[in-house]
């Protein structure tokens, strides 16, 4: 009997081996899939609610929750972070990725293309107006005005439903704008009315002070994850494991409040507290200060006032991001400092010192002070190649990107889909430096005056000394 050649042996043995590969491969639950590739990955879209990037690196709420989700299965996290909730549900449906985060849940259909697990967070669809504007207690309220939405906050459905108890609304479907496109559009008198959802709507009111709910359009609705409905739910036993897990032992509402807070979050710093710690607490550290500003050439009242800023001088301060100490380093930044101890006073206040001369050597030669302080204190605050984003934005609209009056102005745009899709390093909030330098040049100028002319701190004289100083 003739012998079969060798490579046709061998070819038949790879097609076999491919079919018993592909066998059991399709044989995996979703979960097993997961776990052979050692990788879970998750979808989200970028935004204040769900993932952004700050000077301390990635975070936000479904961000930190992938990343435990991820430890849970004790499986590497690929997130795959774009710009709509849509283009999530369109990466479940397609198999490109395992899980949608950061989505309005619904009920189980079996034809639905995704089944959703367990609720961690609610949140109502709110009308938002601003506090200059006639508020609104119902939708007949509106008339003559209208809705602005943007496109996917509230189906078409609804709407007519709701045009069918209140005959006189009307609305505008904005198909290029997101939800935080349109409250700003509110804050800035464009619109009326639009409609947002709640959690977008307390951590916009940090960046648009005006916009208020006026009441909620929806009942509350559940935020949770989902899969691809295969009819396997293998993995979404585990999502429903994990989050009984997080809720029981309180790390879900930890991270809740970490992100959303109680009130006290947004509680801006008054003159009273001021005075208070200037008496009590910075006699202690002023030797401290001054030793650093000597070392590496900067005003020690600077200093202070950037560590009052971050702190408000307590030693033991500790940020919602696990940043720490009287000038709030992060773990990582104190150890390529050389800081053992974050906690310790005179440690904390040169690792900070030295950082922020390390800022300053990096805002480019040619911008002079005080822009080049002002430039260094924004890095501090929201990371260095977010200030570049927005000294780009501003080159772009035809502004001076080495001034800091106007490069301030573009900052806050790097929390608007519509300009941070322009940038190379996304989504930032944009409005904290804005208000983190104004806030520390206010207390440096109190600073200047009182130690110039040796006055006795009160309320009073902190609110009225905002004037800029002449030494930077």
């Amino acid at each position: 009997m003739p012998q079969k050649p060798k490579q046709f042996i061998v070819i038949i043995g790879l097609v076999v081996a491919c079919l018993f590969l592909s066998a059991c491969t399709k044989s995996r639950s979703q979960l097993e899939q997961v776990m052979h590739r050692g990788e879970i990955r998750i979808a989200t879209h970028s935004g204040p609610a769900t993932y952004f990037v700050d000077k301390d690196g990635e975070t936000g709420l479904e961000f930190e929750l992938a990343t435990r989700f991820a430890s849970h299965l004790g499986v590497e996290l690929k997130l795959v972070v774009v710009k709509t909730s849509a283009e999530v549900d369109k990466l479940v449906e397609s198999g490109k990725v395992d899980i949608a985060a950061g989505g309005i849940g619904q009920g189980y259909s079996a034809n639905a293309p995704l089944i959703y697990g367990p609720d961690y967070q609610w949140v109502n669809r709110q009308i938002v107006y601003r506090t200059s504007h006639w508020r609104p207690v119902s939708l007949d309220d509106i008339y003559p005005d209208q809705l602005d939405i943007a496109d996917g906050t509230v189906p078409l459905s609804t709407l007519e439903n709701l045009r069918a108890l209140s005959p006189s609304l009307s609305w505008v479907i904005h198909t290029d704008k997101d939800n935080n496109d349109l409250l700003e559009m509110v804050e800035n008198g464009e619109i009326f009315y639009t409609v947002a959802y709640s959690n977008d709507v307390i951590l916009a009111r940090t960046s648009y002070p005006d916009i208020r709910p006026a009441f909620n359009l929806t009942e509350p609705e559940p935020l949770a994850w989902a899969i691809k409905n295969t009819g396997d739910h293998s993995l979404m036993r585990e999502i429903e494991k994990f989050n009984e897990k997080i809720a029981g032992d309180g790390k879900l509402a930890d991270l809740i409040e970490r992100f959303y807070g109680p009130s006290g979050f947004f509680d801006y710093v008054d003159s009273r507290k001021f005075v208070d710690k200037y008496k009590k607490n910075l006699p202690g550290l002023k030797a401290f200060f001054k030793r650093s500003a000597e070392q590496y050439h900067i005003d020690w009242r600077l200093l202070a006032a950037l560590s009052y800023q971050e702190s408000h001088w307590n030693k033991n301060a500790q940020s919602r991001t696990g940043v720490r100490g009287l000038m709030m380093l992060t773990q990582t930044t104190a150890r390529q400092l050389g800081v053992r101890n974050r906690m310790d006073p005179e440690q904390s206040i040169e690792g900070g010192t030295k950082y922020l001369r390390s800022l300053i050597r990096r805002v480019p030669e040619r911008i002079e002070e005080p822009n080049r302080t002002w430039f260094a204190l924004a890095a501090y605050n929201v990371g260095f190649a977010h200030l570049e984003d927005a000294r780009i934005l501003t080159q772009k609209a035809g502004g001076n990107p080495d001034i800091w009056e106007e490069v301030k102005l573009r900052l806050p745009l790097l929390s608007n889909r519509k300009w941070y899709k322009q940038t190379q390093h996304g989504y930032a909030r944009g409005y904290e430096p804005v208000k983190f330098v104004a806030r520390i040049r206010k207390y440096y100028n109190v600073l200047v005056q009182l130690t110039q002319k040796n006055q006795e701190p009160t309320p009073e004289l902190v609110d009225t000394l905002v004037i800029d100083s002449p030494v930077l």
